[in-house]
């Protein structure tokens, strides 16, 4: 009976001990990418007769569906931090800014996404390569992303760029990483908006009946 009983007070022990490890894990901070304001709306005197339907940026690499902040070296070696992350997927966050971006120059008749009820006259699609920490000297915040942009009445693209930049991190902590990813993105996003309206001013869109999404 007396080995049976100190049996069992060692299993209430080591149940006790995860316990009070687990109460004590570490936090996890969350973070995300500025979005840009309100500074125009679709449809603004002047904007292009065009409706944009902006495709899911996609990946190859499942580390940029998730939501943990990807650091890597010089060399092959890839890794995540535990506990600070993302508030949401880079693809979906990067999205999200790209549409913002767009609606708010006020140079299109409607800006949507493909998950919207309404149809467009053209479709921009993206595809993320890179979005990492690559340490070094000195550390940089590394963006890579291709953007595609196809006529939907002949399927063809149109208009194509890869865009990809390393941006120096001011600091040693995941915080600096991050304003400087902040950064890429914002930059490609501005390259990309300026990109199409040097591609709709160079060829001209006939007006067309093309409704907006509801």
């Amino acid at each position: 009976m007396k080995r049976g009983t100190l049996a069992v007070c060692t299993v209430v022990l080591m149940v006790g001990a995860v316990i009070a490890g687990c109460g004590a894990a570490r936090p996890s901070k969350y973070y995300q990418l500025t979005v840009p304001g309100d500074t125009g709306a679709a449809g603004d005197a002047g904007a292009f007769p065009v409706t944009l339907m902006l495709g899911a940026l996609t990946t190859g690499s499942h580390l940029y569906r998730e939501d943990r902040i990807v650091y890597s070296n010089a060399g092959q070696n890839i890794g995540t931090y535990e506990y600070q992350r993302w508030a949401e997927p880079p693809t979906e966050m990067i999205q999200d800014v790209m549409v913002r971006e767009l609606r708010g120059s006020g140079k299109y008749r409607a800006v949507n996404t493909l998950r919207s009820n309404g149809r467009g006259d053209f479709v921009l699609r993206g595809r993320l390569y890179d979005f990492r920490e690559v340490s070094g000297s000195p550390i940089v915040a590394r963006t890579a992303i291709e953007y595609e942009l196809r006529d939907s009445k002949t399927g063809m693209t149109v208009w194509s760029h890869y865009y990809t930049h390393d941006e120096p991190v001011s600091g040693k902590d995941v915080t600096a990483v991050v304003a400087a990813l902040d950064r890429n993105v914002q930059g490609i996003v501005g390259q990309v908006r300026g990109a199409l309206e040097q591609y709709f001013t160079a060829h001209p869109v006939a007006p067309s009946a093309t409704p907006a999404a509801q």
